[in-house]
């Protein structure tokens, strides 16, 4: 930020210029907002804690005789209360489950992959103190802070910080090998996680530390590490949520209780006008964390949202669905039909609902045939996605597979489904296959599996309200170009995406019990436009891929 023009906003501020003060405070809330929501690692109290900085700041303002020193006096006043928060923390809240995770906000809103997802992660597993420093360097990387400043914060001398920032980054990049680890498919830790109930802490990033450093498999990299520094350029501000308010909805002060404090702290009408409105521009079918929960925001003309899923469902959450009848489900979208669908363009009318296992023996009806002029996809010949955020953007005219595996045994709950988005042309859903649906049972299944979705001693994954079960292999077809993306966030699962061909589709799914297999597969192409479009497909781009909706018009 330009010092000289910050300089000259503070002191018409302190002038008592009201357009001066609303910049000031428009201007200086997002970092307020990422130092308290990093060191509480957007804990319910985030809103609290930024609304009580930006009170004292704004109070206090004419305290302040050097305004180049604004930003370390600002930044000192969110330490303070960060850490008189702690203080008032009483037993009976220590246990407080978070509203939110600053975390996985950090990689929703700046679309982190790779290494830099696995620094943000790692953040859940620091203690308080750590993290609370650790939202101060991590601004300092990201040139928002200067190690004075940093310093002056947390109140102790530049040479003491250098120490206690040293001994963060090793406790920090144990915590990034964990991540890595709990990542991978090392065979030996699932037994030291066996009794893990998915909630990071001191006591387990010590016990996984020394499984690390005794873990041939663990401790060998196999890919070069990058420095903390180098991958925490980039990762600077994260933007204010929508929605994000001072007034205090989930406990404290009343909304009229802090408009009222926030006036008589020299806050104007239009700038407490902003900030209890959207502060970034909304995307079509956004759905991101604020003050606490997830926020949907959907066009004019959008369907009403259905139940959101919660990200973190745990094992105890009801068994999937089996080949028996499922439960109800909302009405699905009209068939198309002349009577009910516009001539000109029926496409896109059509969307897949739950439906019942066909019976093991049902041979699948004869899948039409569509032109093929072949597929490229950005993945190469088998897109491997195991991790959120993974993609592959896949063009042409042709058949598409994407196989499922689901790991309930590393982390059971709910699924986040992936998504298809910046659709152009169109995409069918037009057979399953690979001898089995996902919740079938699996006669003699290993490891306390009772079908493809878990079981009672290892924890079921769990489809949203009104998704349709996926079988083992699903095909689509494509005509134009399309990006699938992986949004695991509760369940653990991974999905392989090929291009594929009519002939290995008919194949697939005509290998049925006789085979030695479960069931036969089921052939959904009517070889028209009426033929099912994919759930969770959308032609926008929007800036996080798991919030497209379910039923999706395209």
């Amino acid at each position: 930020m330009d010092s000289q023009h910050w300089r000259a906003v503070i002191t018409a501020a302190q002038a008592g210029d009201r357009r001066a003060l609303d910049e000031l405070v428009e201007g200086w809330l997002p970092l307020v907002y990422n130092i308290v929501g990093r060191a509480l690692n957007g804990h319910a109290d985030v809103d609290d804690v930024v609304q009580e900085t930006m009170l004292r700041a704004v109070g206090n303002l004419g305290s302040l005789r050097d305004p180049d020193s604004f930003r370390s006096w600002l930044v000192a006043i969110a330490m303070r209360q960060i850490r008189d928060r702690a203080r008032r923390r009483t037993p009976d809240r220590l246990e407080e489950a978070a509203a939110s995770d600053f975390a996985e906000l950090t990689v929703l809103r700046l679309q982190l992959e790779g290494q830099r997802r696995e620094v943000a992660e790692a953040v859940r597993w620091l203690d308080d103190q750590d993290r609370h420093l650790l939202s101060l360097w991590w601004l300092e990387v990201a040139g928002e802070l200067t190690r004075r400043e940093l310093a002056a914060a947390v109140g102790i001398t530049r040479q003491h910080a250098a120490v206690r920032v040293q001994r963060m980054k090793e406790r920090l990049e144990t915590a990034r090998g964990i991540v890595r680890a709990l990542d991978g498919a090392c065979p030996g830790l699932g037994e030291v996680t066996g009794r893990w109930n998915g909630r990071p802490d001191s006591v387990w990033r010590k016990r996984l530390a020394r499984h690390l450093r005794g873990c041939h498999y663990c401790g060998g990299t196999r890919e070069t590490v990058v420095p903390t520094e180098r991958l925490l350029i980039g990762i600077a501000l994260v933007p204010l949520p929508v929605g994000f308010t001072l007034s205090l909805a989930l406990g404290g002060k009343t909304a009229a209780a802090a408009t009222s404090a926030a006036t008589s702290a020299g806050w104007s009408a239009k700038l407490l006008g902003a900030l209890t409105k959207p502060a970034v521009a909304m995307t079509a079918g956004a759905t991101i964390v604020a003050g606490g929960a997830y926020v949907v925001t959907q066009p004019p003309n959008a369907p009403p949202p259905r139940a959101a899923v919660t990200p973190t469902a745990t094992a105890g959450s009801a068994p999937p669905r089996t080949s028996a009848p499922p439960a109800p489900a909302p009405a699905p979208a009209p068939k198309s039909s002349p009577s009910t669908t516009k001539k000109t363009d029926p496409y896109g009318t059509v969307v897949d609902a739950v439906d019942r296992a066909p019976d093991p023996e049902a041979r699948p009806a004869a899948l039409p045939r569509r032109p093929e002029s072949g597929i490229t996809s950005t993945g190469g010949p088998k897109a491997v996605m195991q991790h959120r955020g993974d993609h592959v953007t896949l063009t042409g005219r042709g058949y598409v597979l994407v196989r499922w595996q689901i790991s309930p045994h590393a982390r059971p709950g709910a699924v986040v489904m992936p998504t298809w988005t910046g659709l152009k042309g169109r995409l069918f859903h037009v057979a399953s296959g690979g001898s089995r649906r996902m919740d079938d049972p699996l006669p003699g299944a290993p490891n306390g599996y009772a079908t493809g979705m878990g079981g009672p001693d290892i924890g079921y994954a769990v489809l949203p309200p009104g998704t349709q079960q996926m079988w083992q292999n699903e095909y689509f077809y494509l005509d134009g170009t399309v990006t699938l993306t992986q949004n695991e966030r509760g369940c653990d699962y991974g999905i392989a995406v090929s291009p594929s061909n009519r002939d290995a589709v008919v194949k697939d799914v005509n290998e049925g019990p006789a085979d030695g297999t479960i069931r036969y597969g089921l052939v959904r192409d009517t070889g028209t436009d009426s033929a099912p479009v994919p759930q969770y497909v959308t032609r926008a781009t929007p800036a996080d891929p798991a919030t497209v909706p379910q039923r999706s018009r395209v």
